[in-house]
């Protein structure tokens, strides 16, 4: 499957992004670079689903944002994970390590393939 369904991609997205942030600060669109890039073109998110993502998880105190001027080109908002953040992924890294275990004993039982 190259293309993963909008559910499944709605649901992990805080926890891609907080892995993504866990690696160091990045600017909204090179997170939108490096989830294309990491899933080999599978996810295509667009600007308007990652940034009221980032608004949210903001809020809720998972990262922290700061703006950078480069001596040439626009000015970028760049994010990073907070140590609260870090603690949620690794919750979520749990809770979907769970979740895959379920999956592959359903598999297993041969209820997934038949």
């Amino acid at each position: 499957m190259s293309k993963m369904p909008k559910g499944l991609v709605a649901a992990s997205s805080r926890m891609v992004i907080l892995a993504i942030l866990s690696r160091g600060s990045n600017y909204g669109y090179q997170i939108l670079q490096t989830i294309k890039h990491l899933t080999e073109g599978g996810w295509v998110w667009k600007d308007g689903m990652l940034y009221p993502v980032l608004h949210k998880m903001e809020k809720e105190k998972l990262i922290k944002s700061h703006w950078e001027e480069p001596a040439n080109g626009p000015s970028r908002k760049y994010y990073e994970i907070t140590e609260l953040g870090l603690r949620q992924l690794k919750v979520e890294k749990e809770e979907w390590r769970f979740t895959e275990r379920v999956i592959h004993n359903l598999c297993g039982m041969e209820i997934c393939l038949s």
